[in-house]
């Protein structure tokens, strides 16, 4: 049975962090791997 696209990407698990283990507050579809702390990334 097939199901939505949209069902699909729903209903994945919350994306951690490979670096820390945090969990990662973006799309949980998107590429990223490494939270922003562990990326360095710093907001002005």
């Amino acid at each position: 049975m097939l199901i939505k696209s949209s069902e699909f990407f729903k209903n994945l698990p919350p994306k951690k962090c490979i670096e820390c283990g945090q969990e990662m507050e973006e799309q949980h579809e998107c590429y990223g791997n490494k939270c922003n702390e562990c990326l360095q990334v710093v907001y002005k």
